[in-house]
């Protein structure tokens, strides 16, 4: 029997990822918090069984007030990708790192039942090694990557029968959202073949994992359902499917042009990058103990983008900030 938890609180709901994960588990029937600064805006569905939060992470206080009644905490916030370190450092560390581990013990005072911390596979940082599974040593390049393999062994301290603890490492995810980012690898391709109809690719050989942003948010509902023996102090990659930038550039470009062949045939253009991160993700442990496997494709994420920009769903897409993280915290004057 598996083991519902029917109260949720997502940090960071209101996210690209969150704006597909919070409509997901309402319509499961979950009762659902979104805590989140709220500076991409909020474009959820109108739901008794949602309450949207305008608040910050970093705020102990008003964390532990809406912690109240809680079963389980997907914590998604973060000031996220590693070009958002071009803003003042400090903001990183506290929002990713210093107030990490008061969000735990304030999960565990207000009797929540599971935590599930969402990491990432940059962690990995370069790597060789034809497959890296979840104990591979972190060799983080950044400090978004760095505070994210910090903040693992914290949760740990705090894990108990009765305080579930489970950690993802998901690949870098891709395709629409009503709060698409076009700031990831494979939508910043897409939106240059779409609407440009040329990719440039920096570099190229270095190994990517991506996933789809579904699957992603089947993974977290797979989480919040799954026996606590299967999850409790676990750590699980999440990314099935690693290409090289090159490769994922020949995809781009059979689909866009499949999809939108109006547009006429999309140039590839190669360039040198200082980007050398490279890894290629093992993602067995989690078929293995929970059987879970994507349903989607990079693929299925370039031709849902494709859709979305034929629909009008995505204008101004290379003018308007609200599209790219670190545009629009520069923008706000976040801090």
């Amino acid at each position: 029997m598996t083991e519902i938890r029917k109260s949720v609180l997502i940090t960071g709901g209101a996210g690209y990822v969150g704006h597909i994960l919070t409509p997901r588990l309402l319509s499961k029937g979950y009762h659902v918090t979104v805590f989140d600064r709220l500076w991409y805006g909020c474009r959820m569905p109108n739901d008794p069984k949602l309450r949207v939060v305008q608040g910050d992470i970093r705020d102990t206080a008003q964390v532990a007030s809406v912690l109240q009644g809680i079963d389980a905490v997907l914590h998604l916030a973060c000031i996220s990708n590693d070009a958002s370190f071009e803003l003042d450092e400090k903001l990183s560390e506290t929002v990713n790192y210093d107030c990490f581990e008061p969000l735990v013990v304030a999960a565990k005072k207000a009797r929540v039942k599971r935590f599930v911390y969402c990491s990432s596979s940059s962690v990995y940082g370069v790597s060789n090694s034809p497959d890296v599974t979840e104990e591979h040593p972190l060799v983080p390049l950044t400090l978004y990557n760095k505070f994210k393999g910090m903040c693992e062994p914290l949760l740990w301290k705090h894990k108990a029968d009765d305080f579930t603890c489970v950690t993802m490492r998901p690949a870098t995810v891709c395709g629409y959202s009503p709060r698409t980012r076009l700031d990831l690898s494979v939508n910043i391709l897409t939106n240059h073949a779409v609407n440009k109809g040329v990719i440039t690719v920096f570099g190229g050989t270095q190994m990517r994992p991506n996933l789809h942003i579904e699957d992603m948010v089947d993974a977290y509902e797979m989480m919040l359902e799954a026996p606590h023996a299967k999850v409790h102090g676990e750590t699980f990659n999440i990314g099935f499917e690693n290409h090289s930038i090159a490769a994922i550039a020949d995809m781009v470009k059979k689909v866009v042009e499949e999809e939108m062949p109006e547009k006429g045939p999309i140039t590839i253009e190669t360039t040198p990058s200082n980007d050398n991160r490279s890894y290629h993700v093992n993602s067995d442990k989690i078929r293995r103990t929970l059987g879970f496997r994507p349903k989607r494709t990079i693929e299925d994420a370039v031709r849902d983008l494709a859709r979305a920009f034929r629909n009008g769903l995505l204008p101004s897409s290379f003018d308007d900030d609200w599209y790219y993280n670190v545009r629009t915290m520069k923008k706000i004057k976040a801090k």
